[in-house]
């Protein structure tokens, strides 16, 4: 009898994405996937380590599942294996650790090994070749999947440690991504998300982001498509061209601008100026009216002045966004910003967090209001209590009261409130 595997993830789309591959392999070679932590014998965490907190929620969860099983046996896969490979077994209970090298090796992994108690470390250098990922059943916990389409970067952006623990920019075999989004479309996905950790600069003979979208937007059963996370300084207006036209390419950007002041942008090692940033964005929204525009910022990078701040808060003011995701810096151990002079107080980067997040809330109320009272399309995903929740294209939560099963449906919705981060709509 093979053993319940428990899977867990920590951060972005791309290691949602993973994860849930992984699970459909360890599925098909016969283990059990355990929805809740009483119910397993292993248990594989997906890490992140972008943040201090991503290290932090790390160790938690390994005390958590201790607590719950002291037999446990654990599973570190992925970013904070790569970077952090030497102080993982200091962990109790940790019998793997294995990099984003071999992370999707990590069935066969553990079956050979499930004999032999011995803990393993398998953390190599990560190729730079192009790549393919194992087409499996998806859970369906959801009813919208993640398609990984590239991996790694090459920008090495001075407060970030992806590249060492991504490795260079590579991409995905088209034919390959194709297979994965054909299989998911018979699954009856409605949307594919496309991700990566630089996902406008995916290439492969001759093949770039937009073509990747053309083809997908042909293959029956896929409604919609939405890019993840994507840097301004690749993003073809192409793409844009052909989401005004096509209303499978969702409405929604997120491009990180991470700061607005240009001292600030050049020490972090962006390769824009805020004035380069504010043009894109004018662009796109004279391309595709009524677009959902993301951005994240970072607060607290070492040196930075309350003016510099300041600048940064009036700019994105004027902006505009319908969201601002805030993160507090923290110092990374392979990034080059940890040894520049005058960090910030931990007390000043939360009040400027607090800031930016306030600012967000407006612009996210602003955004939904010029929604209102029109009909727009939902892809609803969940229930509970009678209250069914989705997403419009622009990437806006929608909430409606309805006894049908709207599961997997996409419906035009009448918005006719708004109700915190959420909007209140109507089924005619």
């Amino acid at each position: 009898m093979l053993p319940t595997i428990y899977f867990h993830t920590f951060g972005c789309r791309l290691n949602q994405g993973e994860t849930s591959v992984l699970e459909g392999l360890f599925k098909a070679e016969g283990f059990p996937i355990a929805s809740q932590k009483e119910h397993a014998q292993i248990f594989v965490i997906n890490t992140c380590t972008v943040t201090a907190k991503g290290d932090l929620d790390t160790r938690k969860l390994i005390h958590q599942i201790i607590r719950i099983n002291s037999q446990a046996q654990i599973a570190l896969i992925g970013c904070q294996s790569q970077t952090q490979k030497n102080e993982l077994f200091t962990h109790p209970n940790i019998r793997w650790v294995v990099g984003n090298a071999h992370k999707m090796e990590l069935v066969n992994i553990i079956k050979k090994s499930l004999n032999n108690q011995a803990p393993m470390l398998i953390v190599d250098n990560i190729p730079k070749h192009a790549f393919t990922i194992p087409v499996t059943e998806h859970s369906r916990k959801h009813t919208r999947a993640n398609i990984k389409i590239q991996d790694g970067c090459n920008y090495f952006c001075s407060y970030c440690e992806v590249p060492y623990a991504r490795g260079r920019s590579r991409s995905r075999l088209f034919d390959n991504i194709m297979e994965e989004a054909k299989q998911l479309a018979q699954n009856g996905y409605k949307e594919i998300i496309l991700t990566g950790v630089n996902t406008g600069t995916y290439s492969y003979e001759n093949k770039n982001l937009l073509d990747v979208i053309k083809a997908l937007s042909t293959i029956p059963g896929i409604e919609r498509i939405r890019i993840s996370s994507i840097e301004p300084q690749t993003v073809d207006l192409k793409i844009f061209e052909f989401m005004a036209q096509n209303d499978k390419l969702c409405h929604h950007l997120h491009t990180p601008a991470q700061s607005c002041n240009d001292r600030i942008l050049k020490a972090m090692n962006r390769v824009y100026t805020f004035k380069e940033f504010e043009n894109f964005i004018s662009l796109v929204i004279q391309m595709v009216p009524g677009i959902g525009i993301g951005t994240d910022i970072i607060v607290g990078f070492p040196g930075e002045t309350d003016e510099e701040f300041e600048d940064t808060y009036v700019k994105l003011s004027k902006l505009p966004l319908s969201y601002i995701h805030v993160f507090s810096y923290s110092p990374r151990k392979l990034a080059k910003s940890k040894d520049l002079p005058n960090p910030i107080a931990p007390a000043i980067i939360k009040k400027r967090s607090q800031k930016i997040l306030q600012l967000s809330l407006a612009k996210r109320e602003h955004f939904f209001s010029s929604l209102l009272h029109q009909s727009i399309p939902v892809l609803f995903e969940q229930q509970k209590s009678g209250i069914w929740s989705g997403l419009t294209s622009q990437y806006v939560r929608v909430l409606v009261k309805s006894n049908d099963n709207l599961k997997n449906k996409i419906v035009p919705v009448h918005l006719e409130k708004i109700e915190g981060q959420n909007m209140i709509g109507r089924i005619f």
